[in-house]
């Protein structure tokens, strides 16, 4: 990662595989270089939810008191829009972005996603997206499963295209993906 130059970053893997950790050792790098590390949550926080809230106590645990949080359930364009060159975006997750606003209709959709990749294509800053990779069992057997499955898979696909650097993180081991894979291109 050319930590300095606009970059775009994305970490990828099934859950609990250590992808968080990962994008925020990254954002370390970003700060210990200058630059201003701001951690997007897309979280709905739901205080009913303990368990919900309970993981994002322990990721805020995790972080740095000198990183600032915002709080961006679906407009992750503006803030990245808003960004300027010395500061790092740290993005967790697109899964999470992506299920609130899952009741979309496709155009709405398609239009959300256009936005997001044209604020990424332009962006001056550094920045860190964290995506869960679905769809590596059977298809769900109702809709909304196969929507979300469908769309996060071509968004991530979509991001890694554009990405300097795509690291997929499993089983608490580091890949990237850039070094070692070939690129596909995004079919229309």
């Amino acid at each position: 990662m050319n930590v300095g130059l606009p970059s775009t970053v994305l970490v990828t893997g099934p859950s609990r595989s250590g992808k968080s950790e990962w994008a925020e050792r990254l954002a370390a790098q970003c700060e210990q270089a200058g630059q201003t590390v701001t951690y997007v949550a897309t979280s709905i926080v739901d205080s009913q939810d303990l368990e919900w809230v309970a993981r994002i106590e322990r990721h805020q645990q995790r972080r740095p008191l000198s990183w600032k949080t915002l709080h961006v359930p679906t407009d992750v364009s503006a803030v990245i829009q808003g960004a300027g060159e010395t500061d790092c975006l740290l993005v967790d997750s697109l899964g999470t972005w992506l299920a609130n606003g899952l009741d979309w209709e496709d155009d709405e959709w398609n239009q959300t996603q256009q936005g997001l990749l044209a604020a990424i294509a332009h962006c001056r800053c550094t920045l860190i997206f964290v995506s869960e990779e679905t769809g590596w069992g059977v298809v769900p057997a109702y809709p909304a499963g196969r929507r979300f499955r469908d769309r996060l898979g071509t968004l991530t696909r979509h991001i890694g295209a554009i990405a300097n650097t795509t690291y997929l993180v499993t089983a608490g081991y580091v890949l990237n993906l850039s070094e070692l894979g070939t690129h596909l291109d995004v079919p229309e």
